[in-house]
């Protein structure tokens, strides 16, 4: 699924990288946890998260991850908008809770990491 159906299904607000929104969504990972992310998210992935400074989109483009989502109507600081302008990499938000944005994701079909080597 495309990042631009995901932001109009789950009404998501772009904060960088609109042009962007027609990555193809592989999967999805959630953590706040920078190191965590680094070590299991993989490319293509949706990360989401409720951190909001700029390292998450150095994260997230070493990762090469198709985007991330801030919960709970969390907003990127200015510093973080612009690093995701200058690095391709799309910010939306979520005025959900990450335990019902995940939830939705899934429904939606966006697996979540290691789903299909397990089957699900």
């Amino acid at each position: 699924m495309r990042l631009s159906e995901l932001a109009r299904e789950l009404d998501l607000e772009v904060r960088s990288a609109a042009e962007r929104l027609d990555a193809e969504v592989r999967g999805g990972y959630a953590s706040d946890l920078m190191s965590d992310v680094i070590a299991n998210a993989e490319e293509g992935f949706l990360w989401v998260t409720m951190q909001s400074h700029a390292n998450i989109v150095a994260v997230a483009a070493m990762k090469e991850l198709a985007g991330i989502i801030l919960v709970n109507g969390r907003e990127p600081q200015e510093e973080t908008v612009a690093k995701g302008e200058e690095k391709n990499i799309p910010i939306l938000v979520s005025r959900l809770p990450a335990f019902e944005l995940i939830g939705r994701l899934y429904r939606l079909g966006i697996p979540g990491q290691g789903a299909d080597a397990q089957g699900i």
